[in-house]
């Protein structure tokens, strides 16, 4: 077990590594930012089913509403969950080390068989996890999977007043349309390269190992407490020492 785990932390931090090497160098004379770290995001499958609901359940009203354009409910939600077709989208995600979905993605392909090079993009973040640029990054890694898989244009139906998501957009070059209380952003993507298909493949095997590595560390922080229960109980139950 600590032979695999070793095994599996080296991988990822090689990976890294070359995600860094390989990385675009801004221009001499651009101000220097600092380089954003690498967020493992990982496609999930039916198996992730159920902490996607959690993820989604817990979503507050004003998120609700921004993600899905109307004020869904429970039920609603859980209709939507259970409708995921995993064989025919991509479902992106981000764990953190206690295996809590932070965001997700929904890349939808058109059923429409006139449609069948678009796709349609959702994300949904966690409001403790704002601010670290996981809606951009989920993306980013969505418009790769569909330009690798063929798609020519990926676009994203949300309220106007969804400024967040319609930022990121317009910073990844989409078009934005504005008809009243609803917008459509469009991005034309670029046929694949051997450098896009190598880079997803990467990417997906790092946040695999990433993800394994997490469900090792949870299994043995439950152990650890399960044991400090018992001892705990053990303790309590010994009879008093006599005088």
């Amino acid at each position: 077990m600590t032979e695999t785990k070793a095994f599996l932390k080296a991988s990822l931090e090689a990976g890294k590594d070359y995600l860094r090497a390989h990385a675009p160098h801004p221009p001499a004379n651009a101000l220097e930012k600092p380089v954003p770290l690498m967020v493992p995001i990982r496609s999930l499958g039916a198996n992730h089913r159920e902490r996607i609901a959690t993820h989604l359940l817990a979503l507050v009203e004003r998120d609700r509403y921004l993600r899905f354009g109307y004020l869904a409910n429970d039920e609603q939600i859980q209709r939507y969950v259970d409708s995921l077709n995993f064989e025919r989208d991509e479902i992106f995600g981000i764990y953190n080390r206690k295996l809590e979905l932070l965001a997700m993605a929904h890349l939808a392909y058109a059923p429409d068989k006139n449609c069948e090079s678009c796709a349609e993009f959702g994300v949904s973040v966690n409001k403790s996890a704002r601010g670290r640029g996981y809606g951009a990054r989920l993306f980013d890694r969505a418009a790769m999977h569909a330009r690798n898989d063929g798609v020519d244009l990926m676009f994203i139906h949300a309220l106007s007043e969804n400024t967040a998501m319609l930022k990121i957009a317009r910073n990844a070059g989409a078009t934005v349309e504005r008809d009243g209380s609803e917008s459509e952003a469009y991005l034309r993507l670029t046929p694949p390269t051997f450098d896009t298909r190598m880079t997803e493949m990467l990417e997906e095997q790092l946040a695999q190992a990433d993800y394994r590595i997490k469900v090792q560390a949870k299994h043995f922080r439950d152990f650890l407490a399960s044991a400090q229960r018992v001892r705990c109980g053990a303790a309590g139950a010994r009879p008093d020492q006599p005088a």
